[in-house]
């Protein structure tokens, strides 16, 4: 492997990054540069990335299609925080000799997140601390999970952690996805019912699947409708799971209770989006894989890569 002599580390938001990893284990040869914000403009990325020779991408926060890996002719080894990422392109990347690869997580803080959007959709928390804050006392009448039926889109790794909450909070679990079988939702804990039946019943549907051909606007006009006034809708996943217009149409017409977005079609989520101004939602700039400690296994993970690749032997490399 060649040497390398300048890494970028991307799209450090919270200004963390340098003080959660072991940097120092590096070789002095190595120059290091952070930065907090992602341009949108393909020239503007270009530029600023053509002169390195790594890269460590925080995530999809800077997407690393075929278009952009040809404009870095100094690119040697781009890692990704966490084991995949969907929105780099792996073959292009190995195609131009680029090294790829990914570094560990630790649990699974999306879960948190989920059961937090949920809590304070069902119990109105965050405006009752608005109210209190006012000087008024208990000014609506929140709805206790017990008892709830709660819907599982997308059983895997992350929806069955959800699923085994809800249980624990005395909810009835029904789940579906393309290829879930009634033994697997079994396992979980849920009953595999059809798409619609889910819509149609749970009062809390929450997604958990990876965002693909086949799973972009899943929900849709169609889904939403099928909803009862009362229920909420979760999304920890992919902002492109849900028809957006859909959803805030639903929203400002109050066809569905609310709901509670982690993540959104466009990131950071710019001043003035119309979910900003849609009634009962619980909104968070895609909180899910945010933790100190997955942040420390990312860039421990991030540090072990780079000695890995210096050393002739990477580790953790992307398939296409």
């Amino acid at each position: 492997m060649t040497a390398l002599t300048r890494l970028a580390i991307l799209d450090d938001y919270q200004g963390v990054v340098q003080s959660m990893g072991p940097w120092g284990r590096l070789p002095g040869s190595i120059a290091v540069e952070v930065f907090r914000d992602t341009p949108r403009d393909a020239d503007a990325i270009a530029a600023r990335l053509a002169p390195f020779d790594a890269i460590l991408a925080m995530r999809e926060r800077t997407p690393f299609p075929a278009a952009l890996l040809k404009r870095l002719p100094n690119l040697r080894l781009l890692i990704t925080t966490g084991e995949r990422n969907r929105s780099i392109d792996v073959g292009q990347a190995q195609a131009q000799g680029i090294t790829v690869c990914g570094t560990p997580s630790s649990g699974a803080p999306t879960v948190d997140i989920t059961w937090g959007l949920i809590l304070n959709l069902l119990r109105d928390i965050p405006r009752q601390q608005d109210s209190l804050r006012a000087g008024t006392w208990q000014t609506s009448v929140g709805t206790a999970a017990g008892g709830l039926t709660l819907g599982v889109v997308g059983l895997g790794k992350l929806g069955s952690a959800v699923a085994k909450v809800g249980q624990a909070f005395g909810m009835k679990v029904i789940a579906w996805s393309q290829n879930l079988t009634a033994e697997k939702a079994a396992a979980a804990g849920a009953t595999l019912v059809t798409k619609q039946e889910l819509f149609a019943t749970a009062d809390v549907v929450t997604l958990h699947l990876i965002l693909s051909d086949r799973s972009r606007g899943i929900v849709g006009a169609a889904e939403l409708g099928a909803m009862k006034r009362s229920a909420f809708i979760v999304n920890t996943s992919r902002g492109p799971l849900i028809d957006q217009p859909a959803l805030v149409a639903a929203l400002k017409e109050g066809r569905i209770a609310g709901a509670g977005l982690d993540v959104f079609d466009e990131e950071p989520l710019p001043a003035g989006h119309p979910l900003l101004g849609c009634p009962n939602t619980v909104l968070t700039p895609h909180l899910g894989y945010v933790s100190t400690q997955n942040y420390a296994a990312y860039f421990n993970g991030a540090v072990e890569a780079i000695e890995a690749y210096l050393a002739g032997t990477p580790i953790r490399l992307l398939a296409p």
